[in-house]
């Protein structure tokens, strides 16, 4: 594909640009090209908006949420075909290794071409990403007018029925993330369920504990608007963490036995209050800590003992004084992970379908990719109610 595209690129912290890039091509026989038709602003993009991802460059096109139509396949292509309306998953998965044939295809060994890098800092080196540094494969994103899919057969999912995009879309990650981070946490029938972030990730994580069977959900945030939405769409009990004791409250809502399960949909970006909050943003200012494990403490003080702590808020590095005395001693499960989106394309592309949910319910805010750089500072600012932005290339 000859010529250039409009996309959403980065060039350093708080600095998202609209610019002409070269269209994707075709590289590897098992690629598609995909034409964008919708796309979105993920609560993950303002890690690397604020400058906590390293390994990114100037330049890096970004998005990793998008869905659109074929318009180009290798000749190894063997599931789509030109015309296929499809939603991309944001993990890039091989499909022939061992982790992606036991289903953990965020962990897949074939699909980071920087492998190395990411084992230096890791251990081993998860999936690649799209849009989301080189140290997670370099690979353009989605917040673009075209992107390339490697390994095509495995990630996308066709959508084959009249549904609007802002239904699907979210199964690019947001809808898979929050529902595996409700499936981690093991919820049982007459469970309380504590979800700390009321942002996207954790409003899906609130409706599929809802699906799993939590008796109660506890919502905890600061933002008016996202504590609103989960009590709207969920029958959620709500705590505005400015305004109560996390800890104290809890206790009093659980008979002081605490959540049974704990949801982690924050991570690195957690704001605090008081000393400790504040001694947070300094060490990670110093290059201390990468990360700020606000909502880290507080779930693992807060879980019940024997109970589950779920965590599908994205941490990038170091964290600094993380409780593993009480994690250890109150015999807490933990569960995290990048999520496995091709695991859960087709059963929740049928939730969907059915009626049982949906997902647009989170959509805020709807532009053109060329808006892209305000609403990025809108939704990092958290303001005129910006809980989701979907673009529109």
């Amino acid at each position: 594909m000859d010529g250039t595209m409009t996309a959403l690129t980065w060039h350093g912290e708080q600095d998202v640009r609209v610019e002409e890039v070269p269209k994707p091509e075709i590289v590897n026989p098992t690629d598609a090209i995909v034409e964008i038709t919708a796309t979105a602003i993920c609560g993950s993009d303002l890690h690397l908006y604020n400058g906590y991802m390293p390994s990114m460059r100037e330049g890096d096109v970004l998005g990793h949420e998008p869905m659109g139509e074929v318009v180009e396949v290798g000749e190894e292509v063997d599931r789509l075909e030109v015309g296929d309306r499809v939603v991309v998953p944001f993990t890039i998965s091989c499909g022939g290794c061992w982790f992606c044939e036991e289903d953990l295809y965020s962990l897949c060994d074939n699909s980071n071409p920087n492998a190395e890098l990411a084992a230096k800092i890791m251990g081993q080196s998860p999936a690649g990403l799209f849009g989301f540094s080189h140290m997670l494969g370099g690979y353009a994103g989605g917040q673009a007018e075209y992107l390339r899919v490697p390994y095509a057969d495995v990630g996308p999912v066709k959508i084959e029925s009249d549904l609007p995009d802002e239904q699907v879309l979210f199964l690019s990650d947001i809808f898979p993330t929050g529902y595996m981070a409700a499936e981690n946490a093991e919820i049982e029938e007459n469970d309380t369920v504590a979800v700390w972030g009321c942002g996207p990730v954790g409003q899906f994580a609130i409706q599929s504990a809802r699906m799993l069977g939590a008796d109660r959900i506890i919502a905890i945030d600061r933002i008016p608007e996202r504590l609103e939405m989960a009590r709207e769409h969920a029958d959620a009990e709500t705590i505005d963490f400015e305004e109560a004791d996390v800890y104290d409250r809890l206790m009093e809502m659980t008979g002081y036995r605490g959540p049974d399960r704990c949801i982690d949909a924050v991570g690195t970006e957690a704001h605090g209050t008081g000393v400790v909050g504040a001694t947070d943003e300094i060490k990670q200012d110093a290059m201390l800590q990468d990360d700020r494990p606000v909502v880290l403490r507080q779930a693992i003080r807060c879980c019940r003992k024997g109970g589950t702590l779920s965590i599908p808020g994205v941490y990038l590095g170091r964290s600094d004084n993380v409780p593993t005395g009480p994690l250890m001693n109150k015999a807490l499960t933990v569960k995290t992970g990048q999520t496995h989106v091709q695991r859960y394309l087709d059963p929740l592309l049928e939730k969907i379908e059915d009626g049982e949910i949906d997902p647009s319910f989170v959509i805020t805010h709807e532009a053109s990719l060329e808006d892209g750089p305000g609403l990025y500072e809108t939704f990092n600012e958290k303001e005129d109610g910006c809980i989701k932005a979907v673009l529109t290339p």
